[in-house]
């Protein structure tokens, strides 16, 4: 893919899982939530670009640092997520404003990450932000189902805000 396309594919996966985010959803435990993920990692891992061959140990100095990033903040972003169990045993779940602080610092982060390999002069492809969302997605997804499972009936956990 091309660089723009990753960028439009990355936007789009971006607004449709913040918008989705914001509104009470029930969670669907039997959904494979790791498809997407597992699409956009495919995708991302296909380009052989991912790493700046030209400064081989930055660039992968960078994608790592981004991986971690990402998996702390796929962490922070399944905790700050409110979950409960309706009265029927349905579980829902809404993210809340510290839900989009979340990802307003994930976003800084992978700033700064590109800031400092363009000033280092490493070309940084945007299948590293593919893979970066793959991993984001996943993770926050393990979080919120391992969340889900612990809930004991008619219990609400507690909201960041």
């Amino acid at each position: 893919m091309t660089a723009v396309a990753n960028l439009l594919v990355i936007a789009a996966v971006t607004v449709l899982v913040v918008q989705r985010q914001m509104r009470v959803q029930r969670l669907d435990t039997e959904r494979r939530f790791w498809l997407l993920p597992l699409i956009l990692g495919v995708l991302a891992l296909r380009d052989p670009q991912i790493i700046d061959h030209q400064h081989t140990a930055l660039s992968a100095a960078l994608l790592a640092a981004g991986m971690v990033t990402v998996l702390a903040m796929g962490t922070v972003w399944g905790w700050t997520v409110r979950i409960w169990r309706a009265a029927d045993g349905t579980v829902l779940l809404k993210g809340t404003k510290a839900t989009l602080a979340a990802w307003g610092g994930m976003i800084a982060i992978r700033i700064g990450l590109y800031a400092i390999g363009s000033a280092l002069g490493v070309h940084q492809a945007g299948s590293s932000l593919m893979l970066g969302m793959a991993v984001l997605l996943l993770v926050r997804s393990l979080v919120v189902n391992w969340r889900a499972r612990t809930l004991e009936p008619a219990q609400t956990t507690a909201v960041l805000h």
